[in-house]
């Protein structure tokens, strides 16, 4: 078999699960099970991380997204009392807005599908260069040094968030 046959048969698996895990995400009525959606999708993403060779991007995706976040997400929303939310209503009634905004949308994907890809041929692995999270702490600590801790703080302050709302409870 083909190794680059391979390749495209768990990109296009990953690109599914990547996919139906969002569509799932909004579709759900159940906010455990749009959660649970929403770690499926994110195994897709760790996997196309796979696929690029990005190790560390794989490692960072399971642990600290799916490990950490998620599981966050789900105590919140044990904490929340979700009978009152459901009772709300939950749509604001501007059907038409998004309805624009998904041809508007699928106008710009279409053109940017008619266009021909004009791709730079792939950069070869030089073996005594720098390694994969050499070259990304690198990047992350010199040129996205500000938002990397704006993330954090905001992360943070969810964090802090939903102690109070939960010690409110109790």
């Amino acid at each position: 078999m083909n190794p680059m046959w391979i390749d495209t048969l768990f990109f296009y698996f990953f690109a599914l699960l990547v996919l139906g895990g969002g569509v799932a995400t909004i579709t759900c009525k159940s906010a455990v099970h749009s959660a649970i959606s929403l770690i499926v999708s994110m195994v897709g993403v760790a996997g196309l991380f796979l696929l690029q060779h990005a190790e560390f991007l794989f490692a960072v995706q399971i642990v600290l997204y799916i490990g950490g976040v998620m599981v966050l997400f789900l105590f919140v929303i044990m904490l929340v009392n979700l009978d009152e939310s459901m009772q709300m209503r939950q749509f604001n009634r501007q059907w038409l807005l998004a309805v624009a905004a998904v041809i508007a949308a699928g106008v710009q994907a279409v053109w940017l599908l008619s266009k021909p890809a004009d791709l730079p041929a792939a950069v070869p692995q030089v073996p005594g260069g720098p390694g994969n999270v050499q070259r990304v702490a690198d990047v992350l600590f010199s040129q996205y040094l500000l938002p990397f801790e704006i993330a954090s703080v905001l992360l943070l302050a969810a964090v802090i968030g939903s102690v109070v709302m939960a010690k409110k409870r109790l």
